[in-house]
């Protein structure tokens, strides 16, 4: 066969394409199926199929997914004759069948523990359900025989059990009395003289049912308090998984929303085992609405003790139990009423999540307030759970990613992005998306769908460029997961302050509530201030903090951890005479200790008064000494302890200074590799950035790399002392990485710097709409003189349509003499993907919507562009909502809306939609 001088050059360009790319590849991290983001896997009603669960992990793999997490819920009404019984053996081959299809195609698997949330289902019986603390209270007097009896009368209590009777006198006599009760709740009890008060502590249950169950796994909420309970119901896992054990990567546990759970059956005798007193004789003042300090210290203990139960009895032997398969568990501790770093560090894979959306002052990036929910994600509290994993050396933290991000069908990859940049900036590596439901080939569009989601689902107009974002999660992931985390500061939190509380009972650390348990603390004003500042550091626990040691001045919380520079102590009013003493221990052993203010006081009431004393006298005996600048300072054995209420001062004084980088608006997060350093960079502002950029290390060299396109180069840097300068041109909404290291890297090109712009081109003439895949019908393809949204070229077809439209003109380039052209799209509704005379210049899915195209650009001559644009799900959702047409028909709380209401998209104004433009090509000078 003869080729063309045409087909030559074509083949040529082709190759020198596969060169480029396979030279930018090799300057990144490599790329495994843990670092491109995952989905949670939705099975509505478990209706699914080998067929269909092949043709969509292919599907999910193609868009660059890297794994699924299966999670069983409700079914969609009229096809109940599909549904599979939860871990029946057709399940279960179910299940493997997706474990070897993933494995086929390099793709994991993670599986909840359950169906639905939180843990529970048929296994749980009565007594091993979510339990509550039910206290009915009597009076007698003396020579009276009490006539009622000691029972619970309320229905909804479910199965109850009398647990203690406590009787107090008008003369400070205390008795116990459960063993003057019969059978029948009769008090066999008649005082000589006086009048008494008499409390009876029941322990009943919430019965809370398993929410949006799956088929086979409805049944009450398991109590996660009870080593019993969590032992019968993981047994019926092991009796599933007898015949054929799951390959999965990872066993979940979601958000822990077990409403009014604050008791167990064993609680008193845990208590007093734990806190060494009898929580029986306090009752009276356990229960009572006083806000005095006893019942502040009452509380504290009690929810010290409630927070163990926790860790002990369901998070360290659930993770024990599934490394008897192999496998990990990925857990989310927020919402718990527990320690949350304990629990997030005692788990392989500790998980946080996002809810909601948070305002960027990024130009352009829309944020429409009837179609977010009024939730701010916080970013200190996505770090407690990268922090629990940081402390003891795990390098995998999680985040379920984008719950509730918009409303329905309004989300958009661009503001997916700054979203998913916060979760990196908060130390997670390893996103998760909210998610993906499973639909079968013959349900019409849109397809199954859950509530809370952002749809990532072939069904989703975006669809064809979410391997935009895919990539770019993947490239950043592949640098947040290679070495370890770099924090320079570990900062402890004061968890009792939080405990000490004489309101309420146990206390659920949700994220609806930082308000009121995070955000008015010293704690979180340091942790705030500090990241402005440009420290980067993770919290640690009162028990974590036991087993940090100290080697060559650095703090080490755990073998395969990163060391920390100093330990930061915010002010704690209420602290455990040991943690104060493990703090002396690590400063006296080579370590620096900042202390904002020392303790006031002791956790509890045991042993009150003598610890008190014990706190006294350790702080009696630090002998400090003016330091200035209002500092005092204790040197202890190879360490310090500088006591400063300006705990940033403190920190200049050791030495210790945060990046400046920060000071230009940047944020960042640092990790290290080796002898390399990568830092994260974000432009959250609405500001262009161009200059020198400071960093904390000395490096030879550092290079540029682009997660936006995977493009990378030798950037301009110089060394001054301890720092590199480096510059660094980054938009608004852009991302950058840097690769600090001592390897001069000659054989990678320099980065190209857009340094002089000369008048940018606008592409004018007629532009020709073609609209290519969509529905619910094809609009009319029509020649555009100006361009606007499609929704406005008076077309109904155009209103209803959702999908992708090509936008093609052919123009004459101006002879330019320049180094760099950059495509810029202006206004786009809401993707697009770019071929600039034939030649795929990639996928724009999110602000600042520009590329470099130089390489394809025919300055002088006629050139074509062809962009593809995809616009939302939204207005066809609206226009079946017009006309009735039935798409959401779902048991259980069937499709909600955002503020949790009837869905209804009927009212909704149509969302623009195409290329808006204008589109422009800039040359510049380097």
């Amino acid at each position: 066969m003869r080729l063309t001088k045409q087909t030559i050059l074509l083949l040529a360009g082709l190759a020198a394409a596969q060169i480029t790319a396979r030279a930018q590849t090799a300057l990144w991290p490599e790329v495994k199926k843990e670092t491109k983001p995952w989905t949670r896997w939705w099975w509505m009603g478990n209706a699914v199929d080998e067929k269909n669960i092949g043709s969509l992990l292919e599907s999910y793999n193609q868009a660059g997914i890297g794994g699924v997490e299966i999670a069983p819920i409700y079914g969609a009404k009229g096809y109940e004759s599909r549904y599979v019984q939860y871990l029946s053996p057709q399940w279960m081959q179910l299940l493997n069948y997706t474990s070897q299809k993933a494995g086929m195609l390099n793709m994991g698997v993670d599986l909840t523990n359950g169906t639905g949330w939180p843990f529970g289902g048929p296994q749980v019986p009565a007594e091993y359900a979510a339990a509550r603390l039910i206290v009915n209270t009597y009076k007698l007097g003396g020579g009276e025989t009490l006539k009622e009896r000691l029972v619970v009368t309320d229905p909804k209590a479910g199965l109850t059990k009398l647990q203690a009777v406590t009787a107090y006198s008008d003369k400070g006599e205390v008795l116990q009395l459960l063993d003057k009760v019969d059978q029948n709740g009769n008090l066999k009890w008649t005082p000589k003289a006086g009048n008494w008060e008499i409390y009876a502590a029941f322990n009943a249950r919430t019965r809370q049912m398993v929410k949006r169950a799956a088929p086979g796994g409805e049944g009450f909420t398991l109590n996660h308090f009870s080593r019993p309970a969590l032992n019968e119901y993981l047994s019926r896992f092991d009796k599933a998984f007898k015949a054929s054990p799951p390959n999965v990567r990872a066993f979940y546990n979601d958000s822990y929303e077990v409403y009014n759970a604050d008791w167990s059956d064993q609680f008193f005798e845990e208590f007093q085992k734990r806190r060494g007193y009898d929580l029986r004789l306090h009752l009276r003042d356990f229960m009572s609405k006083e806000k005095s300090e006893k019942v502040a210290r009452l509380k504290s203990d009690y929810r010290e003790t409630m927070a163990e139960m926790l860790l002990d009895n369901f998070t360290i032997p659930w993770t024990n139990w599934a490394h008897q398969y192999n496998a990990k568990t990925k857990n989310q501790a927020h919402g718990s009423p527990g320690n949350l770093l304990d629990l997030y560090a005692a788990v392989d894979i500790p998980e946080c999540e996002t809810f909601g959306s948070s305002y960027f002052p990024i130009p352009g990036l829309r944020r429409d307030s009837a179609d977010i929910r009024n939730v701010d994600p916080d970013p200190v509290m996505l770090k407690f759970a990268s922090s629990g994993g940081h402390v003891v050396g795990h390098n995998l933290v999680s985040c379920e990613t984008f719950t509730w991000l918009t409303e329905h069908f309004k989300t958009s990859l661009s503001q997916a992005k700054p979203e998913v940049e916060q979760v990196f900036l908060s130390g997670v590596n390893h996103v998760f998306y909210h998610g993906t439901t499973y639909s079968p080939e013959d349900v019409k569009w849109p397809g199954w769908l859950f509530y809370a989601s952002v749809n990532m689902v072939p069904a989703n107009s975006l669809w064809s460029h979410v391997p935009g974002l895919n990539s770019y999660i993947t490239r950043v992931q592949s640098v947040l997961q290679a070495g370890k985390p770099d924090n320079e500061v570990l900062v402890y939190w004061p968890v009792y302050d939080a405990w000490n509380d004489p309101k309420g009972m146990d206390m659920p650390l949700k994220v609806h509530d930082v308000d009121v348990w995070l955000h008015p603390t010293p704690f979180y004003k340091n942790v705030t201030s500090l990241q402005s500042a440009g420290y980067s550091l993770d919290f640690i626990s009162d028990n974590l903090l036991k087993n940090s040691s100290v080697s060559n001045g650095s703090i080490s919380t755990a073998p395969n951890a990163s060391p920390y520079k100093v330990l930061v102590v915010p002010k704690a009013e209420i602290m455990p005479v040991e943690t104060l003493q493990k703090m002396i221990e690590l400063a006296r052993n080579g370590a620096t200790v900042i202390i904002q203010q020392l303790p006031n006081d002791v956790p509890g009431l045991q042993n009150l008064e003598q610890r008190r004393k014990d706190l006294k006298s350790l702080i009696a005996s630090l002998a400090f000494v003016d330091a200035g600048n209002g500092m005092k300072q204790l040197k202890t054995g190879n360490g310090s302890i500088i006591l400063s209420e300006d705990v940033q001062k403190a920190l200049a004084f050791k030495g210790l200074q945060g990046e400046k980088l920060v000071q230009t608006g940047l944020k960042f997060v640092r990790r290290q590799a080796g002898n390399d350093k990568f830092y994260y960079l974000v432009n959250h502002t609405p500001k262009a950035i161009n200059t020198d950029l400071p960093l904390n290390v000395a490096a030879s060299s550092v290079l540029m790399l682009d997660p936006q396109t995977g493009n990378g180069g030798n950037a301009v840097s110089s060394v001054s002392g301890s720092q590199t300068n480096v510059k660094v041109q980054i938009q608004p909404g852009e991302a950058l990485i840097l690769k600090a290291t001592a390897d001069m890297g000659t054989a990678t090109p320099a980065w190209t710097y857009l340094n002089e712009a000369l008048a940018p081109v606008t592409v004018n003439g007629t532009w020709n709409l073609d609209f290519t895949e969509g529905g619910p019908t094809s609009p009319q393809d029509r020649k555009l003189k100006q361009l606007v949204s499609w929704t406005d070229l008076q077309d109904s077809a155009a209103i209803a349509y959702s999908g992708k439209a090509d936008y093609t003109i052919t123009f004459k380039m101006p002879k330019v003499q320049a180094d760099e052209f950059v495509l810029d799209l202006g206004k786009v509704h809401e993707s697009a993907r770019v071929w600039v005379n034939g030649q795929d210049a990639g996928i724009l899915w999110s602000i600042p919507y520009q590329t470099r195209i130089g390489k394809y650009l025919k300055p002088g001559k006629k050139n074509t562009i062809r962009i593809e644009v995809a616009n939302l799900m939204a207005n066809r959702i609206r226009d079946m909502d017009r006309k009735g047409i039935q798409w959401r028909n779902y048991h259980e709380i069937n499709f909600v809306n955002i503020n949790y209401k009837n869905f209804d998209a009927s009212n909704w104004k149509p969302q623009p939609s195409g290329l808006i433009g204008p589109v422009t090509i800039t040359p510049y000078k380097k």
